[in-house]
């Protein structure tokens, strides 16, 4: 049997990390400003969280959610506290996907209705709501379209409004920051009319969470930045720096039945050992405010380099767009520069470093970029 091959690969095998360094098999070592795609928020093999996962097992790695598990009560309390969030609800499952999935079901559970509005350069999953809301085409099976969504401009106030008038809406799904879409940033405005519009109508504010948050742009869920709250966040990647786990934060409003939501795995020993872990680490150090910080200092840095057409983003969720004829730069970083970054489309190169990253790496990274800018 050989593998389906859906991924373009680079040929680079990583057999060692630590911090915001890999290191392949031939032993070169990397910057990782990537993260295993926003995934690696506390650095790799950080070892609080290495020995928080190692004493767990000697303990139990898994049992169904047909008994009581200590950990997960201890986790939505962390969870509460770290996010701001106390009064709400936890839900845990396994990526983000399933908690856009989860989240989107839940929404209609609770107004009983199916239109869902979501917005242009939206990502939020590969399974069959989560993508029915994504706008790429591309990866929309003929099984999941459906003419329940309504896609907008994103941050259209107006369109917004109209959308709410003319139509029976049950939630509205958004992300804080788009990743997959270029690192747009949702104007603290239009989320503000987001929430006010749900309130209006009894619609549902869902937070896609999943990449922007957990501490990425510098507040715990970028959405913070508005003032506001959602009726859910939907968070996964850096919430278990590298162990699948995702999950659902609920306002007290939406109140659960039994069996309406489900899992087999999620909320599991090992998965919640693991985002423990990270909030522990996340509060300890205080990297939301290292993720400001840094973040900070690479966007200014940035917006002084030639060639740049923009710089976008908020924290450590960063995106450079650069001409058409430079989308190169990507890959030479890599393979120039031993820099892993990411893109979201090829001119567009997006960093999303551990949050605990330094100064130090930014300006390996700064001075990278500025040498491949200035040999264009």
């Amino acid at each position: 049997m050989k593998l389906f091959d859906v991924y373009p690969l680079n040929d680079i095998t990583i057999v060692k990390a630590e911090g915001s360094y890999v290191w392949d098999d031939a032993n070169q070592k990397y910057l990782d400003l990537y993260g295993g795609h926003a995934v690696i928020s506390i650095g790799h093999t950080h070892p609080h969280y290495v020995k928080r996962l190692e004493d767990q097992l000697h303990k139990v790695g898994f049992y169904s959610n047909s008994i009581k598990i200590p950990l997960q009560v201890e986790l939505a309390e962390k969870l509460g506290k770290v996010s701001g969030k106390e009064d709400y609800q936890l839900f845990l499952c396994n990526s983000g996907a399933e908690a856009n999935e989860n989240a989107l079901k839940l929404a209609s559970f609770y107004n009983g209705r199916k239109k869902i509005i979501a917005f242009k350069n939206g990502f939020h999953g590969r399974t069959s709501l989560a993508v029915a809301v994504t706008d790429n085409p591309n990866i929309v099976a003929p099984v999941n379209q459906t003419d329940n969504v309504i896609f907008l401009p994103f941050n259209d106030e107006q369109l917004l409004e109209t959308a709410f008038s003319q139509n029976d809406i049950s939630s509205v799904i958004v992300e804080g920051i788009q990743g997959v879409g270029g690192i747009n940033v949702a104007s603290n405005g239009f989320l503000q009319k987001i929430r006010s519009l749900c309130d209006q109508y009894n619609a549902v504010f869902i937070a896609d969470s999943v990449q922007c948050g957990y501490g990425r742009s510098g507040k715990f869920y970028a959405h913070d930045y508005s003032g506001v709250n959602a009726d859910i966040y939907t968070m996964a990647k850096g919430m278990g720096n590298g162990f699948p786990i995702g999950a659902i934060s609920i306002a007290p409003k939406i109140q659960p039945k039994h069996f309406m939501l489900g899992t087999t795995f999620g909320g599991n020993h090992l998965a919640c050992a693991a985002a423990l872990a990270v909030l522990e680490v996340i509060q300890q150090d205080d990297l939301m405010k290292n993720a400001e910080a840094v973040g900070s200092y690479l966007i200014s840095a940035l917006k002084k380099l030639p060639h740049i057409k923009e710089v976008r983003g908020t924290g450590l969720m960063i995106g450079i767009e650069l001409p058409e004829e430079l989308k190169m730069v990507k890959r030479n970083l890599l393979y120039n520069h031993k820099i892993f970054t990411g893109e979201a489309k090829p001119n567009v190169i997006r960093l999303l470093p551990a949050l605990n990253i330094s100064t130090v790496e930014a300006d390996i990274f700064l001075a990278a970029i500025e040498k491949e800018l200035n040999n264009s």
